[in-house]
């Protein structure tokens, strides 16, 4: 697998990668990954030496995916390294929390930039790789993009935006053998929301809203990535796979008076 994966440097996305990296090394494989991230950090070099002790080859690509000029260039040194690319992970994204009255311009284009407009640019850049490999495109989108969600900002409008670029993508490039998806996670416990999960309480009643009982981990969005760019899934693409444990479905169970299970 010769993969870019953006913002790998921690939770979702360097959950992909060492996702990758181990299935790679259980098919007696090496694993050929390019890391974006925004710039050198700690995270960043551990998951590279875990990476590198299970076998894979890794290079980090720095860049500030809301400058246009990024996405290529990620895309050129990820290319240059790996010798091609099978998979495209987007994983990269920004939040800017506000109501829509009072959100300013600079956020709204800000999180439209890194969300939508890097994804199209990514895409636009690997095309000429994956076509070559009959490779895979993910996104990392967010049951956010699927669902209204109040005082989020131009986020949700945005990751809707993102899982619609995804269809358009597949669709165009179905004829070149280049399949492309999106992956929208629901409440997931990462380094990024650790400060939500330390309220017991808070942890309780999401729980408690989950079909399946249970906060998502990383983990689970990394086996969904690695299975919509794997062989298994090979006749799969223009869909959006909600990984949420049920919750976004789950409207319905919640009315009260509705009858219960016996």
């Amino acid at each position: 697998m010769r993969a870019l994966i953006t913002g790998a440097s921690r939770g979702i996305g360097a959950a992909i990668a060492l996702k990758l990296a181990t299935d790679a090394q259980a098919a007696g494989q090496t694993a050929r990954l390019a890391l974006g991230a925004t710039g050198e950090g700690e995270h960043l070099s551990a998951l590279i030496e875990q990476l590198r002790r299970i076998g894979a080859s890794v290079v980090p690509v720095l860049g500030n995916l809301a400058d246009p000029d990024t996405p290529a260039r990620l895309v050129a040194e990820a290319v240059e390294f790996c010798g091609g690319l099978d998979g495209l992970v987007c994983n990269a994204g920004i939040l800017a929390p506000s109501p829509l009255a009072a959100l300013d311009i600079e956020n709204w284009d800000r999180l439209y930039a890194v969300n939508a407009r890097a994804t199209w640019l990514l895409a636009k850049a690997a095309f000429p790789a994956l076509g070559e490999s009959k490779g895979a495109m993910v996104a990392v989108a967010s049951m956010a993009g699927m669902q209204a969600h109040p005082n989020s900002g131009a986020y949700s409008s945005s990751k809707a935006a993102m899982i619609m670029l995804c269809h358009q993508l597949a669709l165009e490039w179905a004829e070149h053998g280049v399949r492309v998806n999106s992956v929208s996670p629901g409440m997931v416990h990462t380094t990024l929301t650790d400060r939500i999960y330390k309220n017991p309480e808070v942890t309780a009643q999401r729980v408690g809203l989950i079909p399946l009982h249970r906060i998502g981990r990383p983990d689970d969005i990394a086996a969904t990535v690695a299975f919509l760019l794997g062989d298994g899934a090979a006749y799969i693409t223009a869909q959006n796979i909600c990984v949420d444990g049920g919750f976004t479905e789950s409207l319905m169970a919640n009315i009260p008076g509705m009858p219960k299970a016996g």
